[in-house]
């Protein structure tokens, strides 16, 4: 067997990591109306989007499905099965969903999968009504692991296009899951050459409030005289979540039954909630998808999460372009500082 080359830094691709952020003392998010937590709704579309050789790909979808683990991909053949789970997400779920959202005048935020959104279309168009936001989840819903560096910028612009098509405006948040190791300085990339707005990224665990990021590429710039320091963009990670997320009904450490969706939900949002009320208010997220919460056996959980939240005041339940804009305004980016 052959050893593996070793790691070379990429300095145009490679973010450094952080591992003290705020330290001990983060600051208080400056949420509007003195909210004590902004509560942010994500609802992943992704339904058409997956792998399938219906749209051109060498297997069959294996994830996050309701046997996902028990079935591998299949080779150069479609899964009917899994094509049909995926299914009951664009024509059940993700109406459930948005309804429950619409009765307690919540807003969410749509990670939008290119594909999957240009076969459904109303999806992204109620959204937009509701007063909800429409981010980029990439043109499709794939593993960029492995991926060409140009053909991902390709499928990068291809998501940025897509749903400018279908909304009239092109999305100024993103968010990829599977992501490679420089798919954050691609999108980055892609929004600086065609010159539109990255108001956010959420390709991040790692904090319960926004962030600031350097960007490798953007301080080569700034180093080469290329682009002034005070105009600098810099990147702002808004954290998503893998805890407080239904997905974890499909893994194997995760929920064993619904009401551990409701428990966990409740602690989340109780011990963020408290925090707020001693001072330091921060950011909840909610990761959903139609084909795992849209199911009635667990979405009876996520609506009485919903009660459970509409009890208590100063919550800010907004979209997470809301949420950047805020923190844009009154924690302005500068170089070298989160």
């Amino acid at each position: 067997m052959s050893t593996p080359a070793p790691y070379t830094w990429d300095p145009h691709h490679d973010f450094p990591r952080d591992l003290t952020g705020y330290g001990a003392d983060p600051p208080p998010a400056p949420w509007p109306s003195s909210a004590l937590l902004a509560l942010s709704f994500v609802i992943n579309y992704e339904e058409g989007g997956e792998h399938c050789v219906l749209n051109g790909d060498a297997t069959s979808e294996a994830s996050l499905w309701e046997s996902a683990g028990r079935y591998p991909p299949r080779q150069q053949a479609r899964a009917v099965n899994v094509e049909s789970d995926y299914e009951y997400g664009s024509r059940v779920g993700v109406w459930r969903i948005m309804k429950l959202f619409e009765k307690h005048g919540m807003k969410w935020t749509l990670y939008a999968v290119g594909k999957a959104v240009e076969a459904n279309p109303e999806v992204a168009l109620r959204t937009k009504r509701a007063g909800g936001e429409v981010a980029s989840h990439c043109y499709r819903w794939v593993n960029y692991e492995d991926m060409d560096a140009a053909k991902e910028k390709d499928m990068i612009r291809a998501g940025l296009e897509s749903l400018r098509d279908v909304t009239g405006e092109y999305p100024v948040g993103w968010y990829y899951g599977r992501l490679s190791s420089r798919s954050k300085a691609l999108v980055w990339d892609v929004y600086d050459e065609m010159g539109i707005p990255l108001h956010w990224q959420s390709d991040s665990y790692g904090d319960d409030i926004p962030y600031w990021v350097d960007v490798p590429a953007e301080g080569k710039m700034i180093e080469q005289g290329k682009r002034k320091e005070e105009d600098a963009k810099g990147m702002l990670m808004v954290p998503y979540t893998y805890d407080v997320n239904d997905f974890k009904f499909h893994t194997p450490t995760g929920f064993g039954g619904p009401g551990d969706f409701f428990t966990h939900l409740k602690n989340a949002f109780d011990v963020l909630y408290e925090e707020g009320q001693e001072g330091t208010p921060k950011m909840m997220t909610v990761g959903l998808h139609c084909r795992i919460i849209g199911k009635p056996g667990r979405f009876a959980e996520l609506k009485r999460f919903c009660e459970y939240v509409a009890t208590k005041d100063r919550v800010w339940v907004c979209t997470r372009g809301e949420i950047a804009k805020c923190w844009r305004e009154n924690r302005p980016y500068k170089v070298g500082k989160i």
